[in-house]
């Protein structure tokens, strides 16, 4: 049958499972919208306030659910606009399609107007990027897009439709859902000479990333963690894949992690890193995190290996694959001494983190508001201390159920993100919260900083009454940067201190929102429960203590030695 090229992006978008889609029009994809108008009913589309805001929620919406997020945006400006959520997705390994709108071909390259070379612009961000100069090769593309996206380690990709290729015709044969490729095979001899090198440990001890997530290798990932009798942390993508009170979970490695993390990993002789990258916010001193190590890193991205550490074994494949194969390839093991040194480690340090005193602290904001939650149900933060603290003291309910921008770090991530995993979540569980809501209840972790990025979605999230329940805490300063200018920069707090006068309660109601404000322990847990029981869009104005240190924090290039624990906070402060 001969289509347009608007109708035959409709169609392999509805060949490929797609049923919900983000984005904004515009004049060079009016075709798309036409057609989006007309299949209405077998895609539902939900339109930001900016097209950034677009691609963080098709982030969200992937992260949630695990299939691939669609956004579109038109020409020049639109296309500009998904960069920082394009980027976001491509560093945490994200499934995502990104459909622009261009100039049509004969005024490429013409510095026509809203025309940028969004393909160039994006090439270092996404997995693979596509301008389609003929309405022939369309459908192929779009097919083929999808797959690169879901294959191996998932990413974003783009397709860049000029609006002429977007009218012309020709004939579309439907073609089968795409698929992911098959992943790499698995050397035998890696897994062999792992083997060996985890017999021969007397204190291994396991990383683990994102990647246990996305290839579903929990049970894989516990399995073999018993079987050697290691212990286990993560990186931030991988929180919770397992459960905080799982018995070998040390918590988050890295910069804000854990000390018995650290401790740990810093004291094993076996590391076996599986889907996880070795970001510098987690080694920190890359010499003492591998030195007298033997590293055997599993990743399905060939090139993660030896990138930030050097690999003694490297094993290409499926996380999940490679941790069966090891879990039949090594005997059983016990060590009781290293089993006894984790847990000396573990009780050393309780109080790594504390609730603080009586005052509405971050702390107590974050676990009150986490304890609202039901089984399944996500918490999203933007970027800065609220997101470690989140992380500290945050509790989250399963696999897909914790999203934030980890490799990128960008603030203003949330609001948009929340969106998409307040629908996706409601996609995975055939049924909103609230009753009238179109989406699962959801709760974001922001700040004033990081809130001011991207306010403007709470429209978004009001348009479509999305049970998005917004805690922001609210120091008047940006947070993290002003804790570095305290311990490194003689307290020299330049352009950290905003001083800025907006009413969050007004702002909300203005929104059509409902809002609190909170400035006690009394009135945060009232603010929660009315947030929690109320309908729709909820933020809470929760005002904290500008002083508030995330702690422990290891400085950047350094190692467990140079650790600032949670004891030190009153003397960091001392003479404010």
């Amino acid at each position: 049958m001969q289509l347009t090229g608007a109708e035959i992006i409709i169609e392999d978008l509805c060949e490929a499972g797609v049923d919900t889609v983000f984005g904004y029009p515009g004049g060079y994809v009016l075709n798309i919208y036409d057609e989006l108008y007309k299949n209405s009913h077998r895609i539902k589309h939900y339109i930001t306030c900016h097209e950034q805001g677009a691609a963080h929620a098709a982030d969200g919406y992937a992260r949630r659910t695990g299939k691939p997020g669609v956004v579109i945006a038109t020409s020049g400006p639109g296309a500009t606009n998904l960069v920082t959520g394009i980027a976001c997705a491509y560093f945490d390994s994200t499934p995502l399609v990104a459909i622009t709108g261009n100039v049509p071909v004969a005024m490429l390259g013409r510095d026509s107007f809203q025309e940028v070379d969004i393909a160039g612009v994006t090439m270092p961000i996404t997995k693979h990027n596509y301008i389609v100069k003929d309405v022939s090769d369309l459908a192929r593309t779009v097919r083929e897009a999808f797959t690169v996206a879901i294959s191996g380690r998932p990413g974003p990709v783009l397709i860049d439709v000029p609006k002429d290729v977007q009218l012309s015709r020709c004939e579309f044969t439907p073609a089968e859902k795409p698929k992911r490729r098959p992943n790499p095979t698995v050397r035998k001899a890696a897994i062999e000479r792992a083997a060996v090198a985890i017999a021969s440990a007397k204190r291994p001890f396991i990383y683990y990333g994102g990647g246990i997530i996305i290839d579903d290798a929990v049970m894989a990932l516990k399995s073999f963690a018993e079987k050697i009798d290691a212990p286990i942390a993560c990186s931030m993508m991988g929180l919770t894949a397992v459960e905080k009170d799982y018995p070998r979970f040390l918590g988050m490695l890295g910069m804000h992690g854990r000390y018995a993390a650290v401790k740990a990993l810093d004291e094993s002789d076996v590391i076996i890193a599986a889907g996880v990258r070795f970001s510098d916010r987690a080694t920190g001193d890359k010499a003492r995190f591998s030195a007298g190590k033997t590293v055997i890193h599993i990743d399905i991205d060939a090139a993660e290996i030896s990138k930030n550490i050097k690999a003694d074994i490297d094993i290409i494949g499926s996380v999940r694959e490679v941790l069966e194969l090891l879990c039949d390839a090594v005997p059983s093991m016990q060590h009781p001494e290293w089993a006894a040194r984790v847990a000396e480690i573990k009780a050393s340090v309780e109080n790594d983190i504390s609730m603080g005193d009586d005052t509405l602290t971050p702390q107590y904001a974050i676990e009150k508001a986490c304890a609202m939650l039901d089984k399944g149900e996500a918490v999203v933060t933007d970027v800065g201390q609220h997101q470690m603290w989140t992380t500290l003291y945050g509790t989250f309910n399963g696999p897909r159920t914790f999203l934030s921008s980890g490799g990128l770090g960008a603030m203003g991530f949330g609001m948009g993100a929340s969106i998409g995993a307040s629908v996706g979540g409601a996609s995975i569980t055939s049924k909103a919260t609230n009753d009238s809501c179109g989406g699962r209840r959801t709760l974001l972790i922001t700040s004033d900083g990081s809130f001011h990025m991207n306010m403007n979605e709470l429209a978004t999230a009001v348009t479509y009454n999305l049970p998005i329940k917004v805690l922001i805490l609210n120091n008047n300063v940006l947070g993290m940067v002003r804790q570095w200018q305290t311990l490194f920069f003689n307290k020299r707090y330049s352009q950290t201190t905003l001083d800025r006068k907006t009413d969050y309660v007004k702002l909300a109601e203005s929104f059509g929102a409902h809002g609190v404000r909170a400035a006690t322990r009394e009135e945060l847990d009232k603010a929660v429960r009315l947030a929690f029981e109320t309908p729709g869009p909820f933020v809470i104005d929760c005002v904290i203590d500008s002083d508030e240190c995330v702690l422990p924090m290891i400085p950047a290039g350094r190692g467990i030695d140079d650790i600032i624990l949670r004891h030190a906070e009153s003397e960091i402060n001392k003479g404010k």
